[in-house]
């Protein structure tokens, strides 16, 4: 455990997962590009991103249940594969339809990494490293978010659509040479943790699904990742360029800044999960809190939204990504290793299902708009607004949610081991009081 090799399996994991990222956020600055080629409707335009996260999502459990009977290496060397045949789909797709079926291939291999890298690093590590390496899992792949809007960008405007994604889809093919060479399920001398037949593997699912630990970890990653995914990966490109009439080259500026807040809060909120272990679901409805509040002034700012806040919302976004792996941190906490993979893909199904429905909602509701005659353009400034506000209803639903398994987790948590978690505010009130005497 944390050894040498460990570090080396762990830096070509997280290659191979940067690479993921890139092909996935490869769309996100190629929606107007993607208007201009396939020239069709903006509901179809979101087909290409909304059916590739509802495979990526609907794969989830399944992935976590091979991950549990064959390991997770061969679910990261499948995973690259098919993502560098997805995006050579896209690359060469004269079609709009064809391009869908390419980004769906893009999402099922997608599907395979993040959670097997996740159950590779609870193989490889123990401790307080764990928490922390998943952070910086989400914050390192997240570079693959800023390949896609600087260097890709540019050889998209620059070389054109077919070159660009075919040099994408390469990266991915060096980290399936690497992940072949190097990557191992676990160390030489730990004991084997994998069900012995798909039908232990579907019991220990079944017993990981009623937990409700692992559906607070659902909930946790639903109410957090879905506004910056929906953003980055299709809808805020088009919006900043088109509606706000922010430079093309500035609109890529900020979303990797999504990236870059990513890293210096991840760091933070890993620390913070690994100190205040009985606290994360508290860091989780404060990034949800902080993200409703910053598109709130977003959305109701008479006339054009200032650049100052654009600024912060690109910025406030960039911390829901490292507030959604709290979730996995809540599925480490309340299930056993060997059913890890199948709780990691029930937590990771959460961020996706509402992103794509978010992502597709927001398609409808534009076009919905222009057939009305409501707005003059498809990417009208008033159209996103409505579009946008869409977000309230699904993760308002997710917060609901939230608050139940929170309860029923931490019922659970006193009946089994005697912990009583009481409400926040007088835990600070007790700290303050002992901070006084």
């Amino acid at each position: 455990m944390n050894s040498r090799r460990a570090w080396l399996v762990f830096a070509v994991g997280v290659f191979a997962y940067m690479a993921g990222v890139l092909q996935r956020s490869s769309l996100g600055v190629a929606g107007v590009s993607a208007a201009e080629r396939f020239d069709t409707t903006a509901a179809l335009l979101s087909a290409l991103a909304v059916l590739q996260l509802a495979v990526y999502a609907g794969l989830q459990i399944p992935i976590g249940l091979l991950i549990d009977r064959v390991g997770p290496k061969l679910l990261i060397c499948a995973g690259s594969g098919v993502m560098v045949a997805g995006q050579l789909v896209v690359a060469f797709a004269p079609a709009i339809e064809l391009a869908i079926a390419g980004r769906m291939l893009v999402g099922a291999g997608d599907a395979a990494i993040f959670i097997s890298l996740i159950r590779l690093i609870n193989s490889w590590f123990n401790g307080r490293t764990v928490p922390l390496l998943s952070q910086w899992t989400g914050n390192v792949g997240a570079i693959g978010q800023i390949l896609s809007a600087v260097p890709f960008a540019w050889l998209l405007h620059e070389q054109g659509w077919t070159t660009a994604f075919t040099a994408a889809a390469s990266v991915s093919f060096v980290g399936f040479v690497l992940t072949i060479a190097f990557l191992a399920d676990r160390p030489a001398e730990a004991a084997e943790t994998r069900a012995a037949s798909i039908k232990d593997a579907l019991h220990g699912l079944r017993q990981t699904i009623r937990r409700p630990g692992t559906q607070l970890g659902f909930w946790s990653h639903y109410v957090t990742q879905s506004s910056g995914t929906v953003f980055a990966l299709f809808w805020g490109f088009p919006f900043m360029v088109s509606a706000l009439g922010i430079p093309e080259t500035t609109a890529s500026i900020l979303l990797v800044t999504i990236v870059v807040t990513g890293l210096i809060a991840g760091p933070i909120l890993g620390i913070l999960t690994a100190r205040f272990p009985l606290r994360r679901s508290n860091l989780v409805l404060g990034v949800t809190a902080l993200l409703g509040l910053v598109w709130g002034a977003v959305l109701l700012w008479p006339g054009v939204p200032p650049t100052w806040l654009i600024v912060v919302l690109v910025v406030t976004m960039g911390a829901g990504g490292p507030g959604s792996l709290i979730g996995f941190d809540f599925a480490r906490s309340f299930n056993p290793i060997r059913s890890l993979g199948s709780a990691n893909g029930i937590v990771n199904v959460g961020g996706f299902l509402a992103s794509f429905v978010t992502m597709f909602l927001i398609g409808v509701i534009l076009d919905a708009q222009l057939s009305a005659g409501w707005s003059d353009e498809l990417y009208d400034l008033d159209a996103f607004r409505l579009a946008f506000a869409v977000q309230y209803a699904v993760v308002g639903f997710g917060v609901v949610m939230l608050l139940s398994a929170r309860r029923r987790t931490r019922r659970k948590l006193e009946e089994d081991e005697g912990i009583s978690v009481g409400p926040i505010w007088v835990a600070l009130y007790r700290a303050w009081r002992r901070r006084g005497a």
